[in-house]
């Protein structure tokens, strides 16, 4: 019984030094109970009389008010941490949402910012196909260097159309369509580096259609302006052949002659010497 009653006083002791929550109330039930089995204990042994049974009740009636005491804290006590339970779930649910919020926002944000790279990308392609187109239509448009015949000069974009397109007309044998782009094309281009070039094709031209007058004149044009162009040796045994169509035996044999002196190391310079051996 002594021991009880000790037990119960230090019982006492650690719940009046407690925390007031409800760890704290379920202790102070625990040590109400052990300390009126103890005073039972002890009163049933000590007094039989009414004083002794009415100090039990008396006893028994603070025990149990004090157990409805530390109900009721236990219940409050219940009731406080649901509440904070509730509140703090509360919390984390909004910090879950305003996370949430935030990783749609990153997301979003992401997106946008692909988008522009996108964007960013297509413009950049778009401009250097714009600048590019761009720089095409200029080129078009500027002088350029060409090699016929073997002289190098500068011509304009239209001019160097003009002329390859009269020279194809003449190598598909259409030779009067080519002969009159020829004359077309020397009388609005007259100081172009095709000239040369263009006497020599325009002379061949009219020697196809048998014009071998026009042909000669143009030919002679040629020899006159360029007597150093490579077609000059090849103008020169054309104009003897004009001259031989012509019957003018006499005049065609000093053009071979001319051509064999004036160029011996040609091609046509050795069929002006087939030529002239027929003469003989």
């Amino acid at each position: 019984m002594m021991q009880h009653f000790l037990f119960s006083s230090s019982a006492r002791a650690r719940c009046a030094s407690g925390r007031s929550d409800w760890r704290t109330a379920l202790c102070r039930v625990a040590c109400a109970s052990v300390m009126l089995g103890a005073v039972s204990v002890a009163q049933a042994g000590l007094f039989d009389d009414d004083e002794a049974r009415r100090a039990i009740v008396d006893l028994r009636q603070k025990v149990d008010a004090s157990k409805e005491d530390c109900t009721q804290q236990v219940s409050d006590e219940t009731k406080r941490a649901g509440a904070e339970a509730g509140q703090l779930r509360l919390s984390v649910l909004d910090l879950q949402n305003q996370l949430q919020a935030a990783l749609d926002d990153v997301a979003k944000l992401r997106g946008e910012n692909e988008q522009l790279a996108k964007d960013l990308s297509d413009t950049q392609r778009k401009q250097k196909d714009q600048f590019q187109s761009l720089d095409d239509r200029l080129r078009a448009l500027e002088p350029t260097k060409v090699t016929v015949d073997g002289n190098e000069f500068r011509v304009e974009p239209a001019e160097r159309r003009d002329f390859e397109a009269a020279l194809a007309t003449f190598r598909k044998g259409e030779f009067a369509n080519a002969a009159n782009s020829f004359v077309d094309f020397l009388s609005r281009n007259p100081q172009s580096g095709y000239r040369p070039s263009a006497l020599f094709w325009l002379g061949n031209a009219q020697y196809a259609t048998k014009d071998c007058k026009s042909a000669t004149t143009n030919f002679r044009n040629l020899i006159n302006s360029a007597p150093d162009h490579m077609r000059v040796p090849e103008a020169l045994l054309s104009i003897a052949n004009c001259q031989l169509e012509a019957k003018d035996i006499r005049s065609a044999r000093k053009t071979l002659e001319d051509l064999v002196v004036g160029y011996p190391q040609t091609d046509a310079a050795v069929a002006a010497k087939d030529r002239l051996s027929r003469f003989k």
